[in-house]
Protein backbone atom coordinates (compact mmCIF):
# COMPACT_ATOMS: atom_id res chain seq x y z
CA UNK A 1 0.00 0.00 0.00
CA UNK A 2 1.38 3.50 -0.75
CA UNK A 3 -0.64 5.32 1.55
CA UNK A 4 -0.88 3.48 4.85
CA UNK A 5 -1.87 6.18 6.81
CA UNK A 6 -5.53 7.17 6.12
CA UNK A 7 -8.06 6.56 8.26
CA UNK A 8 -8.94 2.83 6.98
CA UNK A 9 -12.32 3.50 7.74
CA UNK A 10 -12.92 6.26 5.20
CA UNK A 11 -13.62 3.89 2.38
CA UNK A 12 -14.00 0.47 3.87
CA UNK A 13 -17.14 0.53 5.96
CA UNK A 14 -20.64 -0.93 6.24
CA UNK A 15 -22.00 -3.40 4.34
CA UNK A 16 -21.44 -2.01 0.71
CA UNK A 17 -17.68 -2.70 1.20
CA UNK A 18 -17.40 -5.27 -1.17
CA UNK A 19 -19.56 -3.87 -3.96
CA UNK A 20 -17.43 -0.53 -3.67
CA UNK A 21 -14.52 -2.36 -4.05
CA UNK A 22 -15.85 -4.45 -6.72
CA UNK A 23 -16.35 -1.09 -8.47
CA UNK A 24 -13.36 0.20 -7.93
CA UNK A 25 -11.04 1.42 -11.05
CA UNK A 26 -7.35 -0.47 -10.45
CA UNK A 27 -5.73 2.99 -10.34
CA UNK A 28 -7.99 3.59 -7.41
CA UNK A 29 -6.43 0.53 -5.33
CA UNK A 30 -4.37 3.06 -3.93
CA UNK A 31 -7.04 4.39 -1.97
CA UNK A 32 -7.87 1.13 -0.26
CA UNK A 33 -6.35 1.10 3.15
CA UNK A 34 -4.15 -0.78 5.39
CA UNK A 35 -6.38 -3.69 6.93
CA UNK A 36 -6.70 -3.00 11.29
CA UNK A 37 -4.05 -5.86 11.96
CA UNK A 38 -1.60 -7.74 10.06
CA UNK A 39 -3.34 -11.49 8.90
CA UNK A 40 -1.95 -14.90 9.72
CA UNK A 41 -2.19 -16.61 6.24
CA UNK A 42 -1.28 -20.40 5.38
CA UNK A 43 -1.59 -22.12 1.87
CA UNK A 44 -2.60 -25.36 1.40
CA UNK A 45 -1.52 -26.50 -2.15
CA UNK A 46 1.64 -24.69 -3.42
CA UNK A 47 1.68 -25.41 -7.31
CA UNK A 48 1.04 -23.31 -9.63
CA UNK A 49 -2.44 -21.30 -8.72
CA UNK A 50 -2.18 -21.26 -5.25
CA UNK A 51 1.36 -19.83 -5.10
CA UNK A 52 -0.23 -17.44 -8.03
CA UNK A 53 -3.52 -16.56 -5.54
CA UNK A 54 -0.89 -16.01 -2.59
CA UNK A 55 1.57 -13.66 -4.19
CA UNK A 56 -1.34 -11.35 -5.25
CA UNK A 57 -2.38 -11.32 -2.09
CA UNK A 58 0.76 -10.29 -0.09
CA UNK A 59 0.91 -7.22 -2.62
CA UNK A 60 -2.44 -5.93 -1.50
CA UNK A 61 -2.38 -6.83 2.27
CA UNK A 62 -0.68 -6.44 5.33
CA UNK A 63 0.03 -10.27 6.12
CA UNK A 64 2.14 -12.96 7.46
CA UNK A 65 2.62 -16.18 5.59
CA UNK A 66 2.99 -18.36 8.73
CA UNK A 67 2.88 -21.99 7.38
CA UNK A 68 2.61 -23.62 3.83
CA UNK A 69 0.77 -27.13 3.34
CA UNK A 70 1.86 -29.57 0.57
CA UNK A 71 1.88 -33.37 -0.20
CA UNK A 72 5.13 -32.82 -2.47
CA UNK A 73 7.90 -32.04 -0.11
CA UNK A 74 9.92 -30.71 -3.77
CA UNK A 75 7.70 -27.84 -4.28
CA UNK A 76 6.62 -26.99 -0.59
CA UNK A 77 10.41 -26.36 0.23
CA UNK A 78 10.44 -24.48 -3.43
CA UNK A 79 7.30 -22.31 -2.25
CA UNK A 80 8.80 -21.56 1.19
CA UNK A 81 11.91 -19.93 -0.17
CA UNK A 82 9.66 -17.89 -2.69
CA UNK A 83 7.36 -16.70 0.13
CA UNK A 84 10.60 -15.58 2.22
CA UNK A 85 11.27 -13.75 -0.74
CA UNK A 86 8.27 -12.15 -1.64
CA UNK A 87 6.97 -11.29 2.03
CA UNK A 88 7.98 -8.33 4.24
CA UNK A 89 9.76 -10.29 7.04
CA UNK A 90 11.95 -12.44 4.89
CA UNK A 91 11.03 -15.35 6.96
CA UNK A 92 9.98 -19.27 5.71
CA UNK A 93 6.82 -19.92 6.63
CA UNK A 94 6.65 -23.23 8.70
CA UNK A 95 6.20 -26.39 6.03
CA UNK A 96 3.74 -29.03 6.62
CA UNK A 97 2.75 -32.24 4.96
CA UNK A 98 -0.88 -32.61 6.50
CA UNK A 99 -2.86 -29.43 6.46
CA UNK A 100 -4.81 -30.75 9.78
CA UNK A 101 -1.78 -30.50 11.92
CA UNK A 102 -1.26 -27.03 10.18
CA UNK A 103 -4.31 -25.57 11.21
CA UNK A 104 -3.76 -27.23 14.84
CA UNK A 105 -0.64 -25.69 15.06
CA UNK A 106 -1.27 -22.59 13.56
CA UNK A 107 -3.85 -19.96 14.94
CA UNK A 108 -4.58 -18.47 11.22
CA UNK A 109 -6.52 -15.81 10.28
CA UNK A 110 -7.26 -16.92 6.09
CA UNK A 111 -6.11 -19.59 4.33
CA UNK A 112 -6.10 -19.76 0.99
CA UNK A 113 -6.99 -22.98 -0.50
CA UNK A 114 -5.45 -24.18 -3.85
CA UNK A 115 -4.80 -28.20 -4.18
CA UNK A 116 -6.74 -29.94 -6.88
CA UNK A 117 -11.08 -30.36 -6.46
CA UNK A 118 -11.15 -32.97 -5.12
CA UNK A 119 -10.06 -31.95 -1.88
CA UNK A 120 -11.28 -28.25 -1.60
CA UNK A 121 -15.13 -29.54 0.69
CA UNK A 122 -12.73 -31.26 3.33
CA UNK A 123 -10.09 -28.85 3.46
CA UNK A 124 -12.47 -25.84 3.60
CA UNK A 125 -14.91 -26.97 6.11
CA UNK A 126 -11.76 -28.08 8.25
CA UNK A 127 -10.19 -24.38 8.06
CA UNK A 128 -13.30 -22.57 8.82
CA UNK A 129 -14.16 -25.09 12.15
CA UNK A 130 -10.63 -24.12 13.13
CA UNK A 131 -12.01 -20.73 12.77
CA UNK A 132 -10.40 -19.76 9.67
CA UNK A 133 -11.93 -17.29 6.75
CA UNK A 134 -11.37 -19.15 3.20
CA UNK A 135 -10.03 -18.37 -0.20
CA UNK A 136 -11.01 -21.48 -2.14
CA UNK A 137 -10.32 -22.05 -5.59
CA UNK A 138 -13.02 -22.73 -8.00
CA UNK A 139 -14.49 -24.81 -8.41
CA UNK A 140 -15.37 -25.30 -5.13
CA UNK A 141 -16.14 -29.17 -4.94
CA UNK A 142 -16.35 -32.04 -7.02
CA UNK A 143 -20.04 -33.34 -5.85
CA UNK A 144 -23.40 -30.82 -5.19
CA UNK A 145 -23.64 -31.97 -1.84
CA UNK A 146 -20.09 -31.21 -0.89
CA UNK A 147 -20.57 -27.51 -2.25
CA UNK A 148 -23.95 -27.43 -0.07
CA UNK A 149 -21.61 -28.42 3.42
CA UNK A 150 -19.14 -25.77 2.67
CA UNK A 151 -22.03 -23.27 2.23
CA UNK A 152 -23.33 -24.12 5.66
CA UNK A 153 -20.27 -24.88 7.47
CA UNK A 154 -19.39 -20.98 6.33
CA UNK A 155 -22.43 -19.87 8.08
CA UNK A 156 -22.73 -22.24 10.99
CA UNK A 157 -19.20 -20.88 11.65
CA UNK A 158 -19.96 -17.12 10.67
CA UNK A 159 -16.84 -16.90 8.63
CA UNK A 160 -15.99 -15.34 5.56
CA UNK A 161 -15.69 -17.76 1.87
CA UNK A 162 -14.36 -16.15 -1.27
CA UNK A 163 -14.44 -18.07 -4.38
CA UNK A 164 -11.27 -17.73 -7.02
CA UNK A 165 -13.90 -16.87 -9.48
CA UNK A 166 -11.98 -13.48 -9.90
CA UNK A 167 -14.19 -12.31 -13.08
CA UNK A 168 -16.38 -10.29 -10.83
CA UNK A 169 -13.14 -8.39 -9.49
CA UNK A 170 -11.80 -8.14 -13.37
CA UNK A 171 -12.19 -4.37 -14.04
CA UNK A 172 -12.67 -4.14 -17.56
CA UNK A 173 -15.87 -7.25 -16.77
CA UNK A 174 -16.58 -4.46 -14.19
CA UNK A 175 -17.09 -1.61 -16.54
CA UNK A 176 -19.10 -4.03 -19.42
CA UNK A 177 -21.71 -4.41 -16.69
CA UNK A 178 -22.16 -1.07 -15.81
CA UNK A 179 -21.82 0.57 -18.57
CA UNK A 180 -23.24 -2.13 -20.83
CA UNK A 181 -25.36 -4.36 -19.23
CA UNK A 182 -27.02 -2.19 -16.66
CA UNK A 183 -26.72 0.51 -18.33
CA UNK A 184 -29.65 -1.20 -20.93
CA UNK A 185 -27.74 -0.91 -23.86
CA UNK A 186 -28.39 -4.62 -24.75
CA UNK A 187 -31.93 -4.49 -24.18
CA UNK A 188 -33.93 -7.48 -23.13
CA UNK A 189 -31.30 -10.73 -23.32
CA UNK A 190 -32.65 -13.71 -23.78
CA UNK A 191 -29.71 -15.63 -25.18
CA UNK A 192 -26.19 -16.31 -23.87
CA UNK A 193 -23.35 -18.21 -24.94
CA UNK A 194 -20.51 -19.10 -23.44
CA UNK A 195 -17.39 -21.44 -24.96
CA UNK A 196 -13.90 -22.77 -24.50
CA UNK A 197 -12.42 -24.38 -27.20
CA UNK A 198 -8.64 -24.04 -25.95
CA UNK A 199 -6.37 -27.46 -26.22
CA UNK A 200 -6.35 -28.12 -22.54
CA UNK A 201 -7.22 -31.55 -22.04
CA UNK A 202 -3.92 -33.39 -21.43
CA UNK A 203 -4.31 -36.77 -22.41
CA UNK A 204 -1.57 -40.04 -23.01
CA UNK A 205 -0.27 -43.10 -21.77
CA UNK A 206 2.70 -42.41 -19.46
CA UNK A 207 3.35 -46.15 -17.80
CA UNK A 208 3.09 -47.14 -13.95
CA UNK A 209 5.92 -45.89 -12.04
CA UNK A 210 6.91 -46.17 -8.85
CA UNK A 211 5.55 -43.08 -6.65
CA UNK A 212 9.11 -40.86 -5.69
CA UNK A 213 9.65 -40.51 -1.87
CA UNK A 214 9.19 -36.73 -1.74
CA UNK A 215 5.51 -37.09 -2.86
CA UNK A 216 2.90 -38.61 -0.18
CA UNK A 217 0.84 -40.19 -3.09
CA UNK A 218 -2.03 -41.45 -0.39
CA UNK A 219 -2.58 -38.20 0.87
CA UNK A 220 -2.39 -36.55 -2.57
CA UNK A 221 -5.28 -38.47 -3.33
CA UNK A 222 -7.24 -38.65 0.18
CA UNK A 223 -10.67 -39.06 -0.54
CA UNK A 224 -10.77 -39.71 -4.04
CA UNK A 225 -10.50 -43.04 -6.25
CA UNK A 226 -6.70 -44.16 -6.14
CA UNK A 227 -5.04 -44.52 -9.64
CA UNK A 228 -2.20 -46.38 -10.39
CA UNK A 229 0.95 -43.57 -9.82
CA UNK A 230 1.80 -42.94 -14.09
CA UNK A 231 3.67 -39.72 -13.04
CA UNK A 232 3.58 -36.20 -11.35
CA UNK A 233 -0.30 -35.40 -11.14
CA UNK A 234 0.51 -31.48 -10.99
CA UNK A 235 -1.04 -28.70 -12.69
CA UNK A 236 -3.18 -30.72 -15.90
CA UNK A 237 -2.72 -34.34 -15.59
CA UNK A 238 -5.09 -34.48 -12.42
CA UNK A 239 -7.58 -32.34 -14.12
CA UNK A 240 -8.05 -34.98 -17.25
CA UNK A 241 -9.28 -37.95 -14.81
CA UNK A 242 -13.22 -37.39 -13.71
CA UNK A 243 -11.81 -38.76 -10.31
CA UNK A 244 -10.73 -35.78 -9.33
CA UNK A 245 -12.51 -32.81 -10.95
CA UNK A 246 -15.49 -32.48 -13.25
CA UNK A 247 -13.14 -31.83 -16.93
CA UNK A 248 -13.49 -28.73 -18.83
CA UNK A 249 -17.13 -28.35 -17.56
CA UNK A 250 -16.04 -27.65 -13.85
CA UNK A 251 -12.68 -25.94 -14.57
CA UNK A 252 -13.49 -23.68 -17.62
CA UNK A 253 -17.45 -23.36 -17.73
CA UNK A 254 -17.81 -22.39 -14.07
CA UNK A 255 -16.02 -19.18 -14.75
CA UNK A 256 -17.92 -17.53 -17.18
CA UNK A 257 -21.45 -19.04 -16.41
CA UNK A 258 -20.50 -17.33 -13.19
CA UNK A 259 -20.09 -14.74 -14.56
CA UNK A 260 -22.96 -14.05 -16.55
CA UNK A 261 -25.10 -14.96 -13.40
CA UNK A 262 -23.61 -12.03 -12.21
CA UNK A 263 -24.18 -9.62 -15.27
CA UNK A 264 -27.45 -10.62 -15.53
CA UNK A 265 -28.45 -10.88 -11.46
CA UNK A 266 -29.65 -14.77 -12.01
CA UNK A 267 -29.72 -17.35 -9.75
CA UNK A 268 -30.52 -21.48 -9.79
CA UNK A 269 -31.40 -22.40 -13.64
CA UNK A 270 -34.72 -23.95 -13.91
CA UNK A 271 -33.21 -27.11 -15.86
CA UNK A 272 -30.31 -28.00 -17.15
CA UNK A 273 -29.23 -30.53 -20.01
CA UNK A 274 -26.29 -31.87 -21.09
CA UNK A 275 -24.61 -33.70 -23.80
CA UNK A 276 -21.18 -34.84 -25.07
CA UNK A 277 -17.98 -37.50 -24.20
CA UNK A 278 -14.92 -38.20 -26.04
CA UNK A 279 -15.51 -38.16 -30.00
CA UNK A 280 -12.51 -37.39 -30.84
CA UNK A 281 -9.53 -37.40 -28.68
CA UNK A 282 -9.45 -41.29 -27.78
CA UNK A 283 -6.13 -42.57 -27.75
CA UNK A 284 -4.90 -41.51 -24.40
CA UNK A 285 -5.64 -42.80 -20.55
CA UNK A 286 -7.95 -38.82 -20.05
CA UNK A 287 -11.36 -39.43 -19.09
CA UNK A 288 -13.61 -36.33 -18.93
CA UNK A 289 -15.71 -35.11 -22.43
CA UNK A 290 -13.41 -33.75 -24.87
CA UNK A 291 -16.88 -32.33 -26.58
CA UNK A 292 -19.63 -30.95 -24.43
CA UNK A 293 -22.36 -28.79 -25.03
CA UNK A 294 -25.10 -27.98 -22.13
CA UNK A 295 -28.35 -25.60 -21.92
CA UNK A 296 -28.67 -23.74 -18.62
CA UNK A 297 -32.42 -22.67 -18.90
CA UNK A 298 -33.87 -19.81 -16.97
CA UNK A 299 -37.43 -17.95 -17.82
CA UNK A 300 -37.05 -17.09 -21.87
CA UNK A 301 -33.47 -17.02 -21.51
CA UNK A 302 -31.12 -20.14 -21.85
CA UNK A 303 -27.23 -19.95 -21.09
CA UNK A 304 -25.59 -22.41 -23.85
CA UNK A 305 -21.77 -23.43 -23.15
CA UNK A 306 -19.95 -25.40 -25.85
CA UNK A 307 -16.32 -26.56 -25.19
CA UNK A 308 -14.00 -28.79 -27.42
CA UNK A 309 -10.36 -29.31 -26.93
CA UNK A 310 -9.89 -29.84 -30.54
CA UNK A 311 -10.35 -28.16 -33.65
CA UNK A 312 -10.60 -24.25 -34.42
CA UNK A 313 -12.50 -21.64 -32.17
CA UNK A 314 -15.55 -20.25 -33.26
CA UNK A 315 -14.38 -16.57 -33.17
CA UNK A 316 -10.45 -16.61 -33.27
CA UNK A 317 -10.98 -13.45 -31.11
CA UNK A 318 -12.84 -15.04 -28.29
CA UNK A 319 -11.67 -18.52 -27.97
CA UNK A 320 -12.96 -18.52 -24.05
CA UNK A 321 -15.59 -16.24 -23.77
CA UNK A 322 -19.54 -15.15 -23.42
CA UNK A 323 -21.36 -13.27 -25.47
CA UNK A 324 -24.67 -11.91 -24.46
CA UNK A 325 -27.40 -11.25 -27.72
CA UNK A 326 -29.69 -8.38 -26.55
CA UNK A 327 -32.43 -6.99 -28.64
CA UNK A 328 -30.77 -4.05 -29.01
CA UNK A 329 -27.01 -4.93 -29.09
CA UNK A 330 -24.20 -7.60 -28.86
CA UNK A 331 -21.85 -8.14 -25.97
CA UNK A 332 -18.59 -10.12 -26.48
CA UNK A 333 -16.62 -10.80 -23.68
CA UNK A 334 -13.16 -12.61 -21.82
CA UNK A 335 -10.44 -12.26 -19.87
CA UNK A 336 -9.11 -10.54 -22.61
CA UNK A 337 -11.31 -7.77 -23.72
CA UNK A 338 -14.82 -6.63 -24.94
CA UNK A 339 -16.82 -5.60 -27.26
CA UNK A 340 -20.18 -3.61 -27.90
CA UNK A 341 -22.20 -4.47 -31.32
CA UNK A 342 -25.09 -2.74 -31.30
CA UNK A 343 -27.81 -3.74 -33.44
CA UNK A 344 -28.36 -1.06 -36.63
CA UNK A 345 -26.76 2.10 -36.16
CA UNK A 346 -25.27 3.16 -33.20
CA UNK A 347 -21.45 3.66 -31.93
CA UNK A 348 -19.03 0.34 -30.88
CA UNK A 349 -17.67 -0.15 -27.94
CA UNK A 350 -14.31 -2.07 -27.69
CA UNK A 351 -12.21 -2.44 -24.74
CA UNK A 352 -8.85 -3.86 -23.28
CA UNK A 353 -7.39 -6.08 -20.61
CA UNK A 354 -6.23 -3.88 -18.07
CA UNK A 355 -2.62 -4.67 -17.08
CA UNK A 356 -0.30 -3.16 -13.90
CA UNK A 357 3.10 -4.59 -15.42
CA UNK A 358 4.93 -1.18 -14.12
CA UNK A 359 3.26 -0.84 -10.87
CA UNK A 360 3.94 -4.66 -9.84
CA UNK A 361 6.98 -5.20 -11.85
CA UNK A 362 7.59 -8.28 -10.15
CA UNK A 363 5.10 -9.83 -11.49
CA UNK A 364 7.16 -9.93 -14.91
CA UNK A 365 9.46 -12.38 -13.56
CA UNK A 366 6.86 -14.85 -12.05
CA UNK A 367 7.29 -18.25 -13.21
CA UNK A 368 4.06 -19.19 -15.26
CA UNK A 369 1.74 -15.80 -13.84
CA UNK A 370 -1.32 -14.85 -15.72
CA UNK A 371 -0.34 -11.35 -16.30
CA UNK A 372 -3.80 -10.58 -17.53
CA UNK A 373 -5.50 -12.15 -14.54
CA UNK A 374 -3.44 -10.83 -11.84
CA UNK A 375 -5.09 -7.29 -11.64
CA UNK A 376 -8.24 -9.14 -11.15
CA UNK A 377 -7.61 -11.34 -8.39
CA UNK A 378 -5.54 -8.35 -6.40
CA UNK A 379 -9.03 -6.53 -6.93
CA UNK A 380 -10.41 -9.87 -5.25
CA UNK A 381 -8.07 -10.31 -2.57
CA UNK A 382 -8.86 -6.53 -1.22
CA UNK A 383 -12.43 -7.67 -1.69
CA UNK A 384 -11.96 -10.27 0.32
CA UNK A 385 -10.37 -8.54 3.78
CA UNK A 386 -12.76 -5.98 3.20
CA UNK A 387 -15.60 -8.73 3.74
CA UNK A 388 -13.48 -10.00 6.74
CA UNK A 389 -13.30 -6.49 8.09
CA UNK A 390 -16.84 -5.74 7.85
CA UNK A 391 -17.88 -9.35 8.76
CA UNK A 392 -19.57 -9.14 5.49
CA UNK A 393 -20.27 -10.90 2.11
CA UNK A 394 -17.14 -11.21 -0.64
CA UNK A 395 -18.06 -10.30 -3.84
CA UNK A 396 -17.82 -14.16 -4.65
CA UNK A 397 -19.44 -15.41 -1.56
CA UNK A 398 -19.29 -19.34 -1.22
CA UNK A 399 -23.08 -19.43 -1.81
CA UNK A 400 -22.91 -18.07 -5.39
CA UNK A 401 -19.49 -20.21 -5.90
CA UNK A 402 -21.62 -22.69 -5.03
CA UNK A 403 -25.04 -22.40 -7.48
CA UNK A 404 -22.47 -21.84 -10.39
CA UNK A 405 -20.09 -25.28 -9.69
CA UNK A 406 -23.15 -27.31 -8.73
CA UNK A 407 -24.88 -25.75 -11.76
CA UNK A 408 -21.55 -27.10 -13.94
CA UNK A 409 -21.75 -30.48 -12.11
CA UNK A 410 -25.15 -31.26 -12.79
CA UNK A 411 -24.43 -30.49 -16.33
CA UNK A 412 -22.06 -33.75 -16.30
CA UNK A 413 -24.92 -35.71 -14.02
CA UNK A 414 -27.58 -34.62 -17.41
CA UNK A 415 -24.54 -35.32 -19.58
CA UNK A 416 -24.03 -39.16 -17.89
CA UNK A 417 -27.79 -40.03 -17.38
CA UNK A 418 -28.89 -38.37 -20.89
CA UNK A 419 -31.73 -36.70 -19.81
CA UNK A 420 -32.58 -33.38 -18.55
CA UNK A 421 -32.18 -32.42 -14.69
CA UNK A 422 -34.39 -30.12 -12.47
CA UNK A 423 -32.13 -29.47 -8.51
CA UNK A 424 -34.21 -28.67 -5.60
CA UNK A 425 -31.70 -27.09 -3.56
CA UNK A 426 -34.15 -26.87 -0.71
CA UNK A 427 -34.50 -30.39 -0.78
CA UNK A 428 -31.18 -31.03 -1.87
CA UNK A 429 -32.23 -33.77 -4.80
CA UNK A 430 -32.99 -33.90 -8.48
CA UNK A 431 -36.80 -33.77 -8.71
CA UNK A 432 -38.41 -36.56 -9.49
CA UNK A 433 -34.98 -38.49 -10.50
CA UNK A 434 -33.43 -40.74 -7.37
CA UNK A 435 -30.64 -42.09 -10.05
CA UNK A 436 -29.53 -38.28 -10.67
CA UNK A 437 -29.90 -37.27 -7.31
CA UNK A 438 -27.75 -40.53 -6.03
CA UNK A 439 -25.11 -38.49 -7.87
CA UNK A 440 -25.47 -35.73 -6.25
CA UNK A 441 -22.96 -37.39 -4.23
CA UNK A 442 -19.74 -38.91 -4.90
CA UNK A 443 -18.84 -41.88 -2.54
CA UNK A 444 -15.38 -41.78 -0.65
CA UNK A 445 -12.32 -44.00 -0.24
CA UNK A 446 -12.50 -46.02 2.82
CA UNK A 447 -11.36 -44.22 5.73
CA UNK A 448 -12.99 -40.37 4.86
CA UNK A 449 -15.60 -39.19 5.12
CA UNK A 450 -18.20 -37.33 3.31
CA UNK A 451 -19.30 -34.19 4.68
CA UNK A 452 -23.09 -33.47 5.22
CA UNK A 453 -24.85 -30.22 5.79
CA UNK A 454 -26.60 -30.69 8.39
CA UNK A 455 -23.76 -32.23 10.72
CA UNK A 456 -21.17 -29.74 9.93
Amino acid sequence: MNNPNINRRRFIQGTAASLALSTLSVSGMDEILQPAKTYRVALIGTGWYGKSDLFRLIQVADVEVVALCDVDKNMLTSAGNLVAKRQKSRKIPALYGDYKKMIAENQLDIVLIGSPDHWHALQAIDCIKAGANVYVQKPISVDVIEGEAMVAAARKYNKVVQVGTQRKSTPHLIEAKKNIVDAGLLGKISHVEMCCYFHMRNNGNPPVEPVPDFLDYEMWTGPAPLRPYDGLPHIRWWRTFNEYGNGIMGDMCIHMFDTVRWMLKLGWPNRISSTGGIYVQKEGKSNIADTQSAIFEYDELNCVWQHRSWGTPANPDYPWSFTLYGEKGTLFASTMAYDFVPQGKGEKIHKDVVYEKEKYPEDLTEERIELNAAPATRLHMLDFIAAIENNSRPVADIEQGHISTASCLLANVSMKIGRPVVYDPKKREVVGDAEATKLLKRPYRKGWVHPEPDKV
